[in-house]
């Protein structure tokens, strides 16, 4: 059974570090999770804000528009205690009824050549949130580590696809060479930010999933199941 153990890393080292997105890449899009968070934005941004949920609604599009995170928006101009929006919008999904153990990722995962590669998470989410997925996956053992939004840090909000939420990830990750650096993410935007910094990128569109013409050409590679990783990034796994 797969421990929930995510070691950190404390001392550089030559491997090569593959760095995931969580939400909606390493589980489906299908199961929804992205539509009940939503929600839970929309009610906090309606009840702690005093606004009509037409208002609430329009107000979280704009603030993940302006700042790639609706939660940014919410601390500049609000004030609000990021803590306790994680409390009761990330930690408030029921993810223990809806994510399951999930066998062919762990297999995907597990063929990466681990003597070489280091596998890293890197989310937008805060550590509570990211540890509770990975958990539910059966897959948190085989990460060496997770870079997050830290919701507590005074100086502000550090996400994707911000130059220095790269630039925390790699210090973080003990990662010395940018063009060491591999990552894959469902967010266009956070590819394209990774790309212009000079990492190899792959851009996740899931099977069905619709995806805007102007967003095609954002990363290295476009895939549409994480198993085509064997393919874009062939020398990140083992050898048969």
């Amino acid at each position: 059974m797969a421990s929930d153990a995510l070691p950190s890393s404390s001392t550089a080292d030559d491997r090569i570090v593959f760095f995931f997105d969580i939400d909606n890449c390493l589980y489906s899009r299908n199961l929804q999770i992205h539509d009940k968070m939503q929600v839970l934005i929309d009610d906090y941004f309606q009840h702690h804000l005093s606004l009509s949920r037409a208002d609430a609604t329009h107000l979280h599009a704009r603030y993940y528009q302006d700042y790639g995170l609706a939660l940014d928006g919410l601390i500049r101009h609000h004030r609000i205690d990021a803590l306790e929006y994680n409390r009761e919008v990330d930690d408030a999904l029921p993810l223990e009824d809806i994510i399951k153990p999930d066998p062919a990722l762990r297999t995907l995962l597990e063929s990466v050549d681990r003597s070489r590669v280091k596998l890293w998470l890197f989310t937008n989410a805060y550590v509570t949130h990211g540890k509770r997925v990975v958990k539910l996956l059966g897959v948190a053992d085989l990460f060496e580590g997770i870079t997050y939004c830290d919701y507590a840090a005074e100086e502000g909000l550090v996400c994707k696809p911000k130059v220095e939420a790269f630039e925390k990830a790699m210090r973080e990750a003990a990662a010395m060479d940018r063009a060491k650096c591999y990552f894959v993410d469902d967010s266009a935007k956070n590819c394209k930010g990774a790309t212009e910094f000079g990492w190899k990128t792959a851009h996740f569109i899931e099977e069905g999933m619709h995806v805007a013409k102007k967003w095609t050409g954002v990363a290295n590679h476009q895939i549409h199941r994480l198993e085509e990783l064997r393919d874009v990034f062939p020398e990140l796994f083992k050898k048969d």
